[in-house]
C-alpha cells in the first residue's frame, strides 16, 4: 500500500509540474489556430517567411508562457550596505531600511521583443525592403502613386469607423493601419499608439498579408468587367540610374520635411533603396537584404506571434480588431481598383484597373496577384511591372499614412 500511494503521490506532482493543468481552454484553441497556420505557410506556402515564425511563436507562447514573461525586482532587506550577500547589487534605502534589488529574469521572447516596442525592428525591415525594390516602374509611371494613395483610403474609413464602435482615436488608427497590408508598419504604428494592442494587431496584419492570393480576387472580380480585366497595357519606358538616384533622395526629403513623424520608416526604406541603385556598396546591399533581414524577421515575426496569448486573443474586442482589419484591406483593395477604373476612363481604355489592387503595400504578393488575374482573362497579358508602380507606391503610400496618423494622434 505504501508503494502504491508513493507512486501515486509521485504520479500527482508529475502531473502538477506538467503543463496540462496550468493551460485554459484559450490556450489549446490558441495552438490549434497556430497549427492551422503552420499549414498555410508550409503546405500553401502563403507568406511563410513571416506566417511560420509568427504562427511557432504563437504555439510556444500557448505552451509555455513564461517564455514572455517580463523580469521583476525582488527587494531583499540587509543589516548594512557591507551585507555580503548585497555584493554586486543595487543598494536601495526605503525610509530607515536597506534592501538590495534581487532580479529575476524575463524569458527568452522578452528580451528580443524588446525590439518590436521600442520600434527597432520594422525600419530595419524596411531598410532590407529599400535594397529588394525597384521603384523603376513608379518612376516610369508616375501616376500610379494615385493608386498607391488610393488604396490608402481605407485605412482612415477604418479608423473612424472603430471610432463609433468604441476604441479610443489612438487605439482606431492603430487598427486602421491593418489596412495598408503592411505588417512593419502596422506594428510600428502600433507600438507608438496603442501597444496593448500590438499582439492581434500584428497576428492580423501579417495573416492578411499572406491571405491577398485569396481575399483580393473576388473583390477584383466584382468590381471589373471582363473587358477592363482584359486591357493589355503599353510596355513602360526605361529609366535612367540618375533617376533611380534621384528618386529615394528626393522622396525622402519631401516626407522628413513635410511629414517628420514618418521619416523612420520612409528613411530607411529610401537608404535601401539607394544602397542598391548606387552600385558603390553592394556587399551592405546584399547584407541588409539577405542576412540581416532574415535574422529580423526571425526575431519580428516569432516575437509577435509570442503576444498572441490565449487569454488576450480569444475575447470580443480582439476579435473585433480582426473583422475590422478585414475590412480595412478589402476597402484599400477596393478603392486601389475603383481608381484604377477612373483612370481606365480618363485614359481611354489603356489603364487596366487591376494594377490598383496592388496599391495595398503587400509587396510583391498584391502585383503578382493582380497579374494572375489578368492572365486568367487574357493569357497574353503581362501586368506585372505595371502592378509594381502602385504596389511601391503603396509602401511608401502606408508609410505617409502612418506618419498622418502618428502626427496627429501621437
Amino acid at each position: 500500500m505504501d508503494i502504491w500511494n508513493g507512486f501515486v503521490e509521485a504520479l500527482k506532482g508529475l502531473l502538477e509540474q506538467s503543463g496540462f493543468l496550468a493551460l485554459s481552454w484559450q490556450n489549446y484553441v490558441m495552438m490549434a489556430i497556430a497549427c492551422f497556420l503552420m499549414y498555410l505557410a508550409i503546405k500553401k506556402q502563403y507568406e511563410p517567411l513571416l506566417l511560420l515564425p509568427i504562427a511557432f511563436g504563437m504555439l510556444l507562447v500557448n505552451l509555455y508562457p513564461d517564455i514572455m514573461g517580463a523580469p521583476n525586482i525582488n527587494l531583499v532587506e540587509i543589516a548594512s550596505a557591507d551585507d555580503p550577500a548585497a555584493k554586486g547589487h543595487v543598494i536601495r534605502e526605503i525610509g530607515e531600511k536597506i534592501y538590495y534589488e534581487d532580479p529575476t529574469y524575463g524569458g527568452l521572447l522578452y528580451y528580443l521583443y524588446q525590439g518590436v516596442k521600442l520600434g527597432i525592428y520594422p525600419p530595419l525591415i524596411f531598410l532590407g525592403i529599400g535594397c529588394m525594390t525597384d521603384f523603376g516602374p513608379l518612376i516610369a509611371n508616375p501616376k500610379s502613386f494615385i493608386l498607391g494613395a488610393a488604396a490608402q483610403i481605407g485605412i482612415f474609413i477604418t479608423f473612424i469607423g472603430a471610432i463609433f464602435l468604441g476604441f479610443t482615436p489612438a487605439q482606431s488608427g492603430a487598427i486602421g493601419i491593418i489596412g495598408g497590408a503592411d505588417g512593419p508598419t502596422a506594428i510600428y504604428v502600433t507600438s507608438k499608439l496603442a501597444p496593448e494592442l500590438l499582439g492581434p494587431i500584428a497576428v492580423a496584419a501579417y495573416s492578411y498579408m499572406a491571405l491577398v492570393p485569396i481575399i483580393q480576387p473576388p473583390i477584383m472580380k466584382l468590381l471589373t468587367t471582363k473587358k477592363e480585366r482584359s486591357v493589355v497595357m503599353a510596355q513602360l519606358r526605361p529609366v535612367s540610374k540618375l533617376e533611380k538616384i534621384m528618386f529615394p533622395v528626393i522622396v525622402v526629403i519631401i516626407c522628413a520635411i513635410a511629414l517628420p513623424s514618418a521619416a523612420p520608416l520612409v528613411g530607411m526604406l529610401m537608404l535601401g533603396n539607394i544602397f542598391k541603385e548606387s552600385g558603390v556598396v553592394e556587399r551592405i546591399s546584399k547584407t541588409a537584404q539577405n542576412e540581416l533581414m532574415n535574422i529580423i524577421t526571425i526575431f519580428l515575426g516569432v516575437t509577435v506571434g509570442a503576444t498572441a496569448t490565449g487569454t488576450v486573443f480569444l475575447t470580443p474586442k480582439t476579435l473585433g480588431i480582426i473583422a475590422l482589419g478585414l475590412f480595412a484591406f478589402c476597402m484599400g483593395t477596393a478603392f486601389g481598383v475603383l481608381f484604377g477604373k477612373l483612370m481606365y476612363k480618363f485614359s481611354g481604355g489603356k489603364v487596366n484597373p487591376l494594377i490598383g489592387s496592388a496599391g495595398v503595400s503587400a509587396v510583391p504578393m498584391a502585383a503578382r496577384v493582380a497579374n494572375k488575374v489578368g492572365q486568367e482573362e487574357n493569357p497574353g497579358n503581362f501586368l506585372l511591372m505595371h502592378a509594381m508602380g502602385p504596389n511601391v507606391a503603396g509602401v511608401i503610400g502606408s508609410a505617409v499614412a502612418a506618419g498622418v496618423l502618428m502626427s496627429i494622434l501621437g
